[in-house]
């Protein structure tokens, strides 16, 4: 089971890539829990960021999509405005051990 890395590496309201082998995931800092997802928009299946770390809208409250502005709940994935709006980000499950993010692929 892969470790992203520590919850501290991830500042507050903040999110941050991954690259385990040709899985892309994201983590992201919210109300001090984590929330992981594939790299992935359910709408062309492209990577989300617009620039390294990069999976936030400018006020730091949703997931966006750089491609197509689509905007996703951190706390679920789930989109609510653009083009896969109704589809959701996959969730990874993950366990937080001493502060160490583990992600459980299969």
């Amino acid at each position: 089971m892969p470790i992203l890395c520590h919850s501290d590496e991830i500042a507050e309201g903040k999110s941050k890539g991954f690259q385990i082998d040709e899985t892309f995931l994201f983590a992201v800092k919210k109300h001090g829990q984590i929330y992981v997802y594939e790299n992935s928009c359910p709408h062309l299946g492209i990577q989300l960021e617009w620039q390294p770390d990069q999976f936030l809208d400018i006020d730091e409250s949703m997931i966006q999509c750089s491609s197509h502005g689509a905007l996703f709940k951190i706390e679920d994935g789930e989109c609510l405005m653009g083009p896969c709006q109704g589809q959701s980000l996959i969730k990874v499950d993950f366990s937080l051990n001493q502060g160490l993010i583990t992600v459980h692929l299969e």
